[in-house]
């Protein structure tokens, strides 16, 4: 008999804490920016919890057009050979956040168009909606550079990336527990580790189909919770 998945998922849990970084975000020029993913999820022989990095870079880039590669890249990770999650999405851009709950549904409605002029970034929407097909996502906002662990270490990847404009070509093992043991010793990083995988219950509600409209057709995106 299978065995039941908490909080309403439909599929198997994982979480992902991501983060964006552009050097120079917003002046004249060629400004170097990265993305950080670190996904966990849960293994199901022994429930240990396993962590996996995941960071890619540009040479000329803004911090919203990270913010979407870091969906883009870690929703292609997560589909390949066609598997399907419950992902709990924690990233600290609200430009990211209020577009995927929000937004992308209003612009799909008017033909991806908006009364206020073009869309930024119109393409990354595009294939960020098309990476989230299919898999049920409930998108958190936290609130930047302000001790949460998770987060701190998605910017550790994000800004090392943009400055050394690198990539990590896929899932890697995590250097978290280290990065945070290191962080500990100089006195930071106090608050505890956001054991998300552990913490699923019933107030994180079912997921609810969203057809959108992009420009490969209609794809569906299941939103993950109540607050939705």
């Amino acid at each position: 008999m299978s065995r039941a998945l908490p909080g309403g998922a439909r599929h198997p849990l994982v979480a992902v804490y991501a983060d964006e970084s552009c050097l120079g975000n917003g002046r004249e020029g060629s400004n170097p920016g990265g993305a950080g993913a670190l996904i966990e999820y849960m293994r199901p022989s022994g429930g240990d919890i396993v962590r996996r990095d995941l960071w890619v870079s540009e040479p000329a880039t803004t911090n919203n057009r990270m913010a979407l590669r870091s969906v883009i890249e870690t929703f292609r990770m997560l589909s390949r050979k066609g598997k399907r999650f419950s992902v709990v999405f924690t990233s600290d851009s609200r430009y990211l956040v209020d577009g995927m709950t929000s937004w992308v549904r209003d612009w799909a409605k008017r033909g991806w168009t908006r009364k206020s002029g073009p869309i930024e970034n119109l393409e990354l929407w595009h294939a960020a909606v098309d990476a989230v097909n299919g898999h049920a996502v409930q998108w958190r906002w936290v609130r930047g550079h302000h001790g949460h662990p998770q987060n701190e270490y998605a910017n550790h990847l994000a800004t090392t990336a943009a400055a050394k404009q690198t990539s990590s070509d896929g899932l890697v093992p995590s250097e978290f527990d280290q990065w945070l043991a290191s962080q500990r010793e100089r006195g930071g990083m106090r608050m505890s580790v956001d054991l998300r995988l552990t913490l699923f219950n019933d107030a994180l509600g079912v997921a609810v189909a969203r057809p959108i409209a992009s420009d490969k057709g209609v794809v569906v995106i299941f939103v993950w919770g109540q607050q939705f």
